[in-house]
């Protein structure tokens, strides 16, 4: 007697247990009774008939992701493979939709990411695949929501994760990035000689400008000082020739000239008659050169 009690209250407790479910927050129960749908249990503490009743499925109401690699031909003909990342989840109230629509959730989502992306990257170019990605994964997320809103199911974001052309293609671009780099990497030195080359000329062209602006003033100077000699010494001696006087004045600004030459390091040997017999002759010289510029001074024909 005392073993049927027991049996009888093991076999009520266990009844109880059985029939007694604790559901998680964001999960909704399918429950089925003698393999009808019977009800979608919500979370907390809830009650089945033991045997009578089962759980069908435990649906995830959280956001889920599923990764698809989808290889595809671009506009210029290129093969690539797209990584897509879809998140996605189960509409609350379509749960029943989520649970007996689709046999495969996972598969049959996967299959309308292959058709929307190999519809919409052969309408690109390469590069502009790269540089429209998320343009093309804004268009799938959107068809893609169109078709699995009905069977319960919401698309939050669709990413495209990674995008890998063949290895040879790869090779390529990276030869023509780098040949577009050393393009402008060329022009930029070129331009940085251009600069160099017309500041150097700007330079040359100032400091020949005030080379030039120097001797005019020093020749100035030197006239200025002819005159001041001839001046003074017309002052201290009344009786001597002016033409007496530009003859010394030319033969001390002639051992001025040899003494500068002999000062700069510089200059190249330079040959020059220094005889008394050469000194003779250039004096001579300078003598017939002033004679005949005061005969052309007065044989040069007034302006009236």
């Amino acid at each position: 007697m005392i073993y049927i009690d027991i049996f009888v209250y093991s076999l009520i407790l266990f009844l109880i247990l059985k029939s007694i479910m604790i559901i998680p927050e964001r999960q909704s129960w399918v429950i089925q009774r003698l393999g009808k749908f019977s009800r979608i249990s919500q979370p907390g503490l809830k009650f089945k008939i033991p045997f009578i009743e089962i759980i069908a499925s435990k649906e995830n109401l959280r956001i889920q992701q599923l990764d698809v690699d989808v290889e595809t031909k671009t506009l210029d003909n290129v093969f690539v493979i797209l990584k897509i990342s879809v998140q996605y989840r189960i509409v609350d109230s379509k749960v029943y939709e989520a649970f007996y629509e689709l046999d495969d959730p996972h598969a049959q989502i996967a299959s309308y990411i292959f058709d929307e992306v190999r519809a919409e990257v052969p309408k690109l170019g390469l590069d502009d695949v790269f540089a429209k990605k998320d343009n093309i994964a804004l268009a799938v997320r959107d068809n893609i929501t169109t078709q699995m809103d009905k069977y319960g199911y919401k698309i939050v974001k669709t990413l495209i994760t990674d995008i890998n052309p063949d290895e040879l293609v790869k090779a390529s671009m990276n030869k023509i990035n780098a040949a577009t780099r050393d393009k402008e990497a060329a022009f930029q030195e070129a331009e940085g000689e251009k600069i160099r080359i017309v500041k150097r000329a700007e330079a040359e062209a100032d400091s020949k400008r005030l080379s030039g602006e120097g001797i005019a003033q020093q020749r100035l100077e030197i006239v200025r000082g002819f005159k001041e000699s001839v001046e003074d010494f017309q002052k201290a001696l009344q009786e001597v020739d002016p033409q007496e006087i530009m003859q010394f004045v030319l033969m001390t600004q002639y051992f001025d000239t040899l003494t500068s030459i002999g000062a700069n390091e510089n200059n190249n040997t330079i040959m020059v008659p220094h005889s008394p017999g050469g000194m003779k002759d250039f004096q001579q010289q300078i003598i017939e050169g002033t004679f005949v510029g005061r005969e052309l001074s007065k044989n040069k024909p007034q302006k009236k």
